[in-house]
């Protein structure tokens, strides 16, 4: 692979990025399976010195070069000191990197990246190696995941909105942000307002005035509003619902990210995600349902809200 070009044609792929436990290991599990079922080569790269037990089939793994444990063990760095060590020591090695991924010319790369969020935010090392992939003729989309659970709670989602944004100018890649886990959203409580709100981040002001209704929040009323001007001045957050368990939840974002990235699929690619989408009506968790979840929350609000009245 030389200098610019990776063959003759450019190699497409994905960076799943995000902060810990927001399933970046079980998007790039499911969405290799999902690729691979449609006929597309699927190479998944772990980057995550970290991720000891990977369940999926691993065709390049930094614990080759490096792992956490050993770097804690052997320089006593903590758990965050060591991850920043071990990024750093990968970007100084990126020829190991460009050997290992020579072996599998041809095929789409999801990169699994570990889930420190400072790596995407304001250090460097990840950058850098991205900025690498880019010379070597990757066509890369950053797929950043967070737990859906945040919309549960205002403050949590508008600081969710400034990891996201954050990560989005650093990074400097075509961006998708993920709402992952939408299955379970209806475990951590009730929606203030419907799902499109979150996913489209519609008019933010709504969101402080909620916030302003807690006492806690009241008094830091300014700052909320400041954030959310830096949100809205930007213009470019927003989400895509994700349930792993449902096609046509992953195909809504494979498509996302294939228009971020620039891919396009042939007919015969074509013709098989019609087959799977096809076979798969009736027989998995529909998108549907995910959607319906706020639709109940609203619902069960105004009954509650009705009932107030009428009580009074």
């Amino acid at each position: 692979m030389s200098e610019g070009s990776q063959g003759n044609s450019p190699a497409f792929g994905q960076v799943v990025i995000g902060p810990p436990g927001s399933g970046k290991t079980t998007y790039c599990h499911g969405m290799r399976d999902f690729m691979g079922r449609i006929g597309r080569q699927v190479t998944v790269v772990n980057l995550d010195p970290a991720n000891e037990a990977v369940p999926y089939a691993c065709a390049v793994d930094i614990a080759e070069l490096v792992t956490l444990p050993d770097v804690m063990e052997n320089l006593r760095l903590g758990p965050n000191g060591g991850l920043i060590y071990c990024m750093e020591y990968l970007e100084a090695n990126l020829d190991w990197l460009q050997e290992k991924l020579a072996a599998f010319r041809g095929h789409y790369y999801l990169f699994d990246c570990p889930g420190q969020v400072e790596l995407y935010t304001h250090h460097d090392a990840l950058k850098n190696v991205f900025a690498q992939l880019a010379k070597w003729n990757f066509r890369l989309a950053a797929v950043h995941l967070v737990d859906s659970h945040y919309c549960t709670d205002p403050g949590k989602f508008i600081s969710v909105l400034c990891t996201s944004l954050s990560a989005m100018l650093h990074v400097e890649l075509p961006h998708v942000n993920i709402l992952s886990k939408m299955d379970l959203i209806e475990q951590y409580g009730k929606l203030a307002f419907n799902l499109d709100y979150y996913t489209e981040v519609l008019d933010l002001s709504y969101l402080v005035d909620h916030l302003a209704s807690d006492p806690f929040f009241r008094n830091y009323r300014r700052l909320n509003e400041k954030l959310v001007e830096v949100i809205e001045d930007y213009s470019l957050v927003s989400f895509v619902p994700l349930n792993v368990q449902d096609k046509e939840s992953m195909r809504r974002v494979m498509q996302a990210v294939d228009k971020a990235n620039g891919y396009a699929f042939g007919e015969q690619e074509h013709r098989s995600l019609e087959a799977l989408m096809s076979a798969a009506v009736g027989a998995d968790f529909h998108f549907s349902s995910t959607l319906a979840v706020q639709e109940k929350y609203v619902q069960s609000q105004d009954k509650a809200v009705e009932e107030e009245v009428m009580g009074l």
